[in-house]
């Protein structure tokens, strides 16, 4: 059967406003001035804007509000060539905001919101036939078609259940970042954490931050690590998914382990210079800028297969 699009989505969509240029965190009974501010649909938006940007024809399955946040992430999305109609508009609902205060190389999230109404998970129409889908463990539905691919958000009651590792039975991969990995299973280092996962899932893969990324994939028999790049970080917000969303990409595109772990981690390196996710996502004109203008040797040879991957 031909797939109708590329990338299916589902998940928790939230309206983001980031600051910026804050040296520490803002004190009691004081003003803090920033000296950068953005804002843009975030949460499983930050995958999707990604996905649209590397030229996959991406649908959304999410909550909108029917409000000034709702209507905009809507319309953003809309103009990034995401595909709505899995998405619903709920009346009377609004939609989730995070306020992201970056400082300190890493970013403090205040979150506002309430669950979608129960009634809105029916109104959710049925996902397309996909080559992989992409979905947020925990939330529901949770449905997809062709590869798999798991992804999570905080957990606020910081109990990190394992039973929540249970819904991956039937996902081909699942990309937690070494804090989540080590505490849904009960581990000590992302090494032992990844060798719990690859029990769970063909291809399992764990990020470290600046220290880079590790990852088995039983597919093909890989398994690999590479090292973080050192970039002028402006703000982290969504780096997460900025990865997840370009090792997707790469893994539809059926490259080796490595360089689907080296290109999601470009992606996001790139990603954190600018500010918010979805809107600092590089996308290929950003990537083969970069590529253009590297001229470490051993950043251009890591990298060789960008020259035969990047579109005219």
């Amino acid at each position: 059967m031909t797939a109708d699009v590329d990338v299916f989505l589902s998940g928790l969509l939230f309206y983001d406003l980031v600051f910026t240029g804050l040296e520490d965190a803002p004190k009691l009974g004081t003003e803090t001035w920033t000296t950068g501010m953005a804002s843009g649909p975030g949460g499983i938006a930050n995958f999707a804007v990604t996905l649209g940007r590397l030229g996959l024809r991406t649908s959304l399955a999410a909550a909108f509000g029917d409000d000034s946040y709702g209507r905009y992430c809507w319309d953003t999305l809309q103009s990034e060539g995401v595909d709505l109609s899995p998405s619903r508009r709920l009346s009377g609902w609004s939609t989730p905001v995070t306020v992201s205060l970056a400082y300190q190389g890493d970013r403090a999230l205040v979150t506002h919101g309430e669950d979608p109404p129960a009634s809105a998970d029916g109104s959710l129409a049925d996902p397309p036939e996909a080559r992989a889908s992409i979905i947020h463990l925990g939330s529901a539905p949770a449905r997809g078609s062709g590869l798999i691919f798991a992804d999570l958000g905080w957990d606020p009651s910081q109990e990190w259940s394992p039973e929540m590792l249970d819904q991956l039975a039937g996902c081909h991969a699942f990309m937690p970042n070494a804090h989540e990995a080590m505490s849904y299973t009960r581990t000590d280092t992302p090494e032992a954490a990844l060798a719990k996962l690859a029990e769970l899932v063909p291809l399992a893969v764990v990020t470290c931050g600046v220290e880079g990324v590790l990852a088995v994939d039983a597919t093909t028999g890989e398994s690999a690590r590479v090292p973080g790049l050192v970039v002028d970080a402006v703000d982290p917000t969504g780096a997460g998914d900025v990865f997840g969303a370009s090792l997707v990409a790469a893994t539809l595109a059926g490259w080796p382990l490595a360089d689907r772990l080296r290109f999601a981690n470009l992606s996001a390196a790139l990603s954190v210079q600018g500010i918010g996710g979805s809107m600092a996502a590089p996308g290929w004109s950003g990537i083969a800028r970069w590529w253009r203008d590297v001229s470490d040797p051993d950043l251009r040879r890591d990298h060789a297969f960008l020259s035969d991957v990047i579109p005219e």
